[in-house]
């Protein structure tokens, strides 16, 4: 196995802890525990949970790979981060959006 097929492999790896850790949070998220999708970091006194720094910091270890391989960014953590955020008050609510989430995940 060469250096890229090195590489490569480490990077899946590192996807495949960052889709458990996910789906581990959704779980969390979906069962009503809010604050993965960010709906209220708005709120004073507001706390991501800790799995979002997880999250961050395993999609930057993988991007980092994929970018030494010549593959392009992890996708999948681009659209969460962009699923985040203060949403419309007719939006579903972040346990809802969980669950349609760990349909994506499960997936893929």
């Amino acid at each position: 196995m060469n250096k890229q097929e090195r590489l490569y492999q480490q990077a899946e790896e590192l996807e495949r802890e960052y889709r458990i850790v996910l789906t581990t949070a959704l779980s969390e998220c979906a069962a009503g525990r809010w604050g993965l999708f960010g709906h209220n970091e708005h709120l004073h006194g507001y706390e991501s949970p800790k799995e979002l720094g997880d999250l961050r910091a395993l999609a930057q270890a993988i991007n980092r790979f994929r970018a030494r391989v010549g593959v392009g960014p992890f996708s999948l953590h681009d659209e969460f981060e962009a699923a985040r955020g203060r949403a419309d008050a007719n939006a579903p609510g972040e346990p809802k959006q969980a669950e349609v989430w760990l349909l994506r995940v499960a997936g893929a």
